[in-house]
């Protein structure tokens, strides 16, 4: 078996090897699987009702992949989101995150591992007004017990990543919306987690910031290998990323 080194390795993909002349791809230099849900359920039940919020949910997400999830209002889009963000439990199914299976996890580890692998972008951008940007950036973290010099580098770099290192001591309420959004990305991007989960990030938008907010993520996806997954309803941006999960009455159609 000799190793055909070729455009494929050049470009990143999976090397091949031939062996009598049949190309076989090297399944050691693939992406890792970043997020992994199968047969994943979600059911809320009351003395009186039930009712099916995701049903039988298969989805793979590789390292580096960005991917959008699109569906009408009460498809089961945020329900989806949550449930791969560790903010709430699946009813039935496995999860994992980068190989770890999620289940027996108490609270503390849960919480560990979001803060650790994931960062939040929401539609709403959830500063805290009276903190200044950088003090709003190092939230996540003072969870992790790093000296305060650490957190302040950390939290300078993410604002120069997402260009507001001229507005570091301004208060949310002295920023535009797209300013504000951007405060957020840099939140969650500051502990430079694996995994970014952006629920409608342009909604609160003009298409000008919204189109900024994309730029930005696929600058994070395309530069530091980031994995997005989104939750939108403009068609538009949905088609800018890698592959789209279409829900319906909280099933899988696409």
């Amino acid at each position: 078996m000799t190793r055909d080194v070729d455009a494929r390795a050049a470009a990143g993909k999976p090397e091949t090897f031939t062996a009598g002349g049949v190309a076989v791809l090297d399944r050691k230099q693939e992406p890792r699987v970043m997020i992994e849900l199968a047969g994943v359920e979600k059911v809320y039940r009351t003395e009186r009702i039930e009712t099916v919020a995701l049903s039988h949910i298969n989805l793979k997400v590789k390292a580096g992949e960005f991917i959008s999830i699109m569906g009408p209002s009460g498809s089961g889009k945020s329900t989806l989101l949550n449930v791969i963000g560790l903010l709430d439990a699946p009813t039935g199914g496995q999860v994992a995150l980068d190989g770890h299976g999620i289940g027996s996890q108490g609270d503390r580890e849960l919480a560990r591992l979001r803060n650790q692998l994931i960062g939040f972008i929401f539609q709403t951008f959830h500063l805290i007004a009276d903190l200044n940007v950088l003090d709003n950036v190092e939230i996540p973290l003072l969870y992790r017990g790093l000296p305060g010099s650490q957190r302040r580098r950390m939290a300078r770099a993410a604002l120069e990543r997402v260009g507001l290192s001229a507005r570091m001591q301004h208060f949310p309420s002295q920023l535009s919306g797209g300013q504000q959004q951007r405060v957020a990305v840099a939140r969650a991007i500051v502990g430079e987690p694996g995994i970014l989960l952006a629920d409608e990030p342009t909604g609160n938008l003009d298409s000008r910031m919204g189109d900024e907010i994309m730029d930005l993520m696929h600058e994070l996806n395309r530069e530091r290998g980031t994995t997005i997954v989104m939750v939108t309803h403009d068609q538009r941006l949905a088609e800018s990323t890698s592959h789209i999960v279409r829900l319906f009455d909280g099933r899988q159609v696409a």
